[in-house]
């Protein structure tokens, strides 16, 4: 049995991501496709538009076999972070023959020179970052400069490469791959249609999921305009009223502004990736909050982007601690695997990754929140309390009961 694995955000699933499961078949012909997906907060530092549940219910409907929650820390962490916790997580299962991603280069020859680069740091490269750095770049394009200048390539080359997103994102699985010595190989597919960052909606069949979500945020957005876009399947399941209780980054804006006020006095410098300089600008600006986005605009500079600054605000809205990821990356990242959904064909996938996974298969989250403790529990009660958080903005908004994480019932297609 070849097993095939993907590390997506679903946010929300759309063509793109189906013509990628369909490749993953044909070309690869991979008989099972497991999922590692972000839970309810997707990697730019902000809310899936719909909760784990739909999404992991439109990827089993559109051919995964079963879908996988990565933890929170990760799902909520720089490129870096984001690609270690899902590669651990995948080679931990100790069944998936090859990683199979989207980018923009789609030759995975340079995405590997570059990873492997990356994964050694040489001193001339580490001096180089460094040098870049002090200049007051943001970390990619410091990292861009100095490979360019490792390399001795043209630096319009590497630059197009590494500012990217899913090339910087490919390259980060690689080198987490390397870093494991993990027997999984990785396959890239070439990003067809509009770009990563596109906030328009396109003539053809491929639009962003940013795009479609930029469509439901604007006051005249409709899920009719976006049926061309997304698989009929998808389709179905946002039609239904139960589902259409989309998220965005500023209906947190209130309960962000309330954390901010509270702990103002004392900083925020304990959080996960927020640093004193980041803490005090936050402080200093703290005056004129206004939203969630706007709050990121104002505080965003050279050195640093709108995604880590809001990333660092969501570490502090959901009380996540630098200290506990370095003590869950000293535990060698990830210490479960939480199943969000699987087909009912997919039995002996299940049965293959119990009797190979160095980790817990969570089928049952009573049951491991009972028997986990140390770094385990710890991950887990983040995920929960993200979970917890990402509801109660719901329920406010749509006046809908609170979903309670132990007694809702996964999906099974």
């Amino acid at each position: 049995m070849k097993i095939a694995a993907v590390i997506a955000e679903y946010n929300p699933f759309h063509n793109g991501h189906l013509y990628q499961l369909n490749k993953i078949r044909k070309e690869h012909g991979a008989d099972r496709i497991i999922v590692v997906m972000s839970g309810d907060f997707a990697q730019r530092g902000i809310p899936t538009i719909v909760d784990k549940h739909i999404r992991a219910r439109m990827a089993l409907e559109c051919g995964a076999d079963l879908v996988l929650e990565l933890p929170v820390y990760y799902a909520l962490g720089s490129a870096e972070y984001f690609a270690q916790g899902a590669v651990a997580l995948l080679d931990k299962l100790g069944v998936v023959d090859i990683l199979h991603f989207g980018s923009e280069a789609g030759d995975i020859s340079l995405l590997n020179r570059c990873a492997s680069i990356l994964a050694k740091e040489p001193a001339e490269y580490s001096i180089a970052l460094k040098a870049y750095l002090q200049q007051g770049l943001s970390y990619p394009t410091a990292r861009s400069h100095a490979l360019s200048t490792y390399i001795g390539a043209d630096d319009n080359v590497l630059a197009e490469t590494l500012n990217s997103p899913n090339n910087i994102l490919g390259i980060e699985y690689i080198k987490a791959l390397l870093q494991r010595n993990s027997r999984i190989q990785p396959v890239t597919l070439a990003r067809s249609g509009s770009g990563y960052n596109e906030t328009e909606l396109t003539q053809g069949q491929f639009a962003s999921a940013n795009a479609i979500r930029s469509q439901l945020a604007s006051d005249y957005g409709t899920l009719a305009q976006l049926y061309h876009y997304i698989p009929p399947a998808v389709s179905r399941i946002l039609s239904e009223d139960s589902m259409q209780h989309f998220l965005f980054a500023n209906d947190f804006s209130s309960i962000l502004y309330y954390k901010l006020l509270e702990e103002c006095n004392r900083g925020y410098s304990l959080y996960y990736d927020v640093t004193e300089p980041i803490s005090d600008k936050i402080i200093k600006n703290i005056g004129t909050f206004t939203g969630f986005d706007e709050f990121c605009m104002l505080n965003k500079s050279k050195d640093l982007t709108y995604n880590r600054i809001s990333r660092c605000l969501m570490h502090i809205l959901l009380n996540m601690k630098q200290d506990t990821i370095e003590a869950l990356r000293a535990d060698d990242y990830i210490h479960y695997a939480r199943i969000l959904g699987f087909r009912k064909r997919s039995s002996n996938l299940l049965s293959s990754i119990k009797s190979n996974a160095s980790i817990p298969l969570i089928s049952k989250l009573a049951d491991a929140y009972k028997e986990f403790d140390g770094p385990a529990l710890t991950s887990l009660e983040a995920d929960l309390y993200a979970a917890k958080v990402y509801e109660g903005v719901k329920a406010l908004k749509y006046k809908v009961p609170i979903q309670n994480e132990f007694t809702r019932q996964i999906p099974i297609i």
